[in-house]
């Protein structure tokens, strides 16, 4: 019998994380309790953090799917074997009294969902640090920490907070998977492996429709999605745009920051956020796939989920340095500069076109679905 799972990571939906993708397989033989995120910052006095913080105060309703779930913060996915918890909680306290309460809340809201799906030793699942106030309260057998990011360095957090819930989570967890090297070199080596991001081959490879918004008149395209954040560099962007006006330039994303220097040129399109089975019907079609970050602590432990879509895409592929790159060094050209990024670009239209290099872009990820990273998974937890 498959142990089950009690998750504490980001809100479920929208574009799937690492863990979601994990988690996903995961779920096919063994019962799931996902709690959505509890946060990982107090929030400011904005009107959107105000708004938000009073969502996880309150909890959010919803219709269940099992009928005998009369509880209005829990949505039973039609298999029954997955809940999902939308938590009332404080966002991130500091003080041991709001730690405690925030605990407190927690248990209370998720003890009697483990009672009802009658979980099988369950393990607790750690993505965010912030919820390690609840390890040991939940009758859990064992504690893992996945790690997906630098939260140390990750825009939008409580730094102090978050680092020291990653120290006592580091100290308690009996097993750390951490998605990149450079996090791995963090913690513990006894306790601690490397999983490598997987990706969803068949969705990204298979071949897509072209979407109806993405520019169409002949001119090659350079495309991007992703969140559009302090994480890329935008004064790059902004001169290799200025020097290529005769390429349509795509951003698919929420923007987060402010990009009226990009905005001003009218071969720069921003398409908004795209659901993640649409992605392909763009980076399929597009001249060249972008990952244009700057340098930075964040990046450099970062292992992006759409470097091995832009792979399985087969489109080229042109990136600033950074060490996630490094296993596919000679499919992928690098430029840490506008000067570069202009020269890798033209080049993109003849390589792109040259005979099997989208198959060799595949073959290097081929193997590497999510499917096969939640079997490893799978073992390591039955060693707990």
């Amino acid at each position: 019998m498959k142990r089950d799972l009690i998750v504490f990571a980001e809100d479920w939906g929208g574009l799937p994380s690492s863990t979601q993708h994990l988690i996903n397989h995961l779920a096919k033989h063994r019962k799931i309790i996902w709690v959505n995120s509890i946060g990982l910052r107090r929030p400011n006095f904005g009107w959107q953090d105000i708004k938000r913080a009073l969502n996880k105060l309150h909890g959010k309703k919803s219709i269940c799917a099992d009928s005998t779930t009369k509880n209005e913060n829990i949505k039973a996915l039609p298999s029954n074997n997955f809940y999902i918890v939308y938590p009332r909680t404080i966002p991130a306290p500091r003080s041991r009294l709001g730690r405690w309460l925030a605990a407190w809340l927690l248990r209370k809201q998720i003890t009697p969902v483990v009672k009802k799906a009658n979980l099988q030793s369950p393990i607790l699942w750690i993505s965010l640090p912030t919820a390690i106030d609840v390890a040991g309260k939940l009758g859990e057998s064992a504690l893992v920490y996945y790690c997906g990011d630098d939260f140390s360095a990750l825009a939008g957090v409580d730094h102090d907070t978050v680092t020291k819930r990653e120290k006592e989570l580091v100290e308690k967890a009996n097993l750390i998977i951490s998605a990149s090297e450079k996090l791995c070199e963090k913690f513990p080596s006894s306790r601690s492996f490397l999983l490598p991001h997987g990706v969803d081959y068949s969705l990204f490879s298979k071949p897509a429709p072209r979407a109806n918004d993405l520019p169409n008149d002949g001119r090659p395209i350079a495309g991007f999605y992703g969140s559009i954040s302090a994480w890329l560099d935008i004064k790059m962007l902004q001169t290799t745009i200025e020097k290529m006006p005769d390429w349509h330039f795509v951003f698919i994303g929420k923007s987060v920051i402010d990009i009226s220097k990009l905005t001003i040129f009218c071969n720069v399109h921003m398409l908004g956020e795209k659901a993640h089975h649409r992605l392909p019907s763009y980076s399929q079609h597009w001249t060249a796939s972008l990952l244009p970050f700057v340098d930075n602590a964040q990046i450099r432990s970062c292992n992006p989920l759409k470097l091995s879509e832009y792979l399985a895409a087969g489109r080229p592929i042109i990136s600033t340095e950074f060490p996630a790159i490094t296993p596919f060094r000679g499919l992928i050209q690098i430029a840490n500069n506008s000067e570069a990024m202009v020269e890798a670009l033209k080049a993109s239209q003849h390589v792109g076109n040259l005979p099997g290099f989208p198959k060799a872009l595949r073959n290097a990820i081929s193997k590497n679905s999510w499917k096969s990273r939640a079997q490893q998974t799978s073992q390591w937890l039955e060693t707990l």
